[in-house]
C-alpha cells in the first residue's frame, strides 16, 4: 500500500498536467531550446571557440577557449533559471494548496484513513517534484546543446537549477503555510511575492541598511532580513557554479543551511497549525 503522502503528491501532479497554463509553458519552453539548438553554431577549433553564428549572423568571431567564452551564458541561464523558475512556480502553483483544503474537498480527504500533515507533505512534495521536473528539464536542455555543439560538457546549468529548487521549496514552504491560514490562491501567492522580494533583498542586506537612515527604520529593516532566506545570495552562487567559477570556502554550505532552516520552520509553523484546525 502506498503512502498517502505520495497518494497527494501524485494527485497534484495529475492536477498539474491537466492544466493548459503549465503545458503550454512546457511547450514553449521545447520551442526555445529547440529554436536555439536549430540556429546557433558554434565553430570550435583544438578547444577553442573560433565564432558564434546565431540565426545566420556572426555573434562573436575572437578566438577564446570554449569554457571562457560559454561563461556569461551560463551565467545568463542560471539566473534565468533561478528568478524565471521561482516568479512561474509562485503563479503555477499558487492554487494547488487552496483548492485541496477548500470546503468540501477538504472534509472528503479527512474522512479517508490519512492524517492532516500528509496533506500537507503531499502537496509540498507534489509541486516540489514538478518544478525539480521542470528545472532538469531547462537546464538539461541547455547542457546538452552547448555539450553537443562545443563539445564542452558541465553539470553546473543542472546543479544551478537544483539551488533554484532549494530557493522555491522555501517559498513555497510559506505559501503553503499560508493556506492553511486563508484559503486564498491570491494570497498565497502575494506571500510568496513578498517573500522573494524580502529574500533578494537579505541577499544585499548590509549594502541596503548602509543608505537607511539610522533608526527604527533601519533596526527593523536589519531585523526582518536577518531571519529571511538570501535568496538573491543564492542565486549568485547559482550562477557561479554554473559558469565553473571558484566559490568562497563555506560560503554555498552556509547560505543552504540558511534556507533550508527557514523553510523547514515555515512548514512546521503550516503543520502545527493546521493540526489544530477543526477542518
Amino acid at each position: 500500500m502506498r503512502s498517502p503522502v505520495f497518494v497527494i503528491a501524485g494527485y497534484v501532479l495529475r492536477e498539474a498536467a491537466s492544466r493548459k497554463f503549465i503545458l503550454a509553458f512546457l511547450v514553449g519552453l521545447t520551442l526555445v531550446l529547440a529554436t536555439v539548438a536549430l540556429s546557433l553554431k558554434l565553430e570550435v577549433v583544438d578547444g577553442a571557440l573560433a565564432a558564434t553564428r546565431l540565426f545566420g549572423e556572426v555573434m562573436r568571431s575572437n578566438i577564446m577557449s570554449v569554457d571562457v567564452a560559454l561563461r556569461p551564458v551560463y551565467r545568463a541561464a542560471a539566473y534565468l533559471v533561478f528568478y524565471g523558475g521561482i516568479l512561474f512556480g509562485i503563479v503555477a502553483c499558487s492554487d494547488f494548496a487552496p483548492g485541496l483544503l477548500s470546503p468540501g474537498r477538504i472534509e472528503h480527504l479527512l474522512a479517508l484513513p490519512l492524517q492532516r500533515w500528509h496533506l500537507l507533505a503531499g502537496t509540498f512534495l507534489g509541486v516540489m517534484t514538478l518544478a525539480l521536473g521542470g528545472t532538469v528539464y531547462a537546464a538539461g536542455g541547455l547542457t546538452l546543446i552547448f555539450g553537443v555543439k562545443a563539445g564542452y560538457w558541465t553539470l553546473g546549468p543542472i546543479i544551478a537549477g537544483g539551488l533554484a529548487c532549494v530557493g522555491f521549496a522555501a517559498v513555497y514552504a510559506v505559501m503553503l503555510t499560508t493556506a492553511t491560514l486563508v484559503r486564498s490562491a491570491a494570497l498565497c501567492s502575494a506571500a510568496g511575492f513578498v517573500l522573494l522580494v524580502g529574500g533578494i533583498l537579505a541577499g544585499f542586506r548590509a549594502d541596503v541598511s548602509r543608505y537607511l537612515e539610522a533608526g527604527f527604520g533601519r533596526t527593523a529593516f536589519d531585523a526582518v532580513t536577518l531571519v529571511l532566506p538570501r535568496l538573491s545570495a543564492l542565486a549568485s552562487r547559482a550562477a557561479d557554479l554554473a559558469s565553473s567559477t571558484p566559490l568562497e570556502k563555506g560560503s554555498l554550505g552556509m547560505l543552504l543551511g540558511g534556507v533550508l532552516v527557514f523553510g523547514l520552520g515555515a512548514l512546521s509553523v503550516g503543520f502545527w497549525h493546521f493540526e489544530g484546525k477543526d477542518c
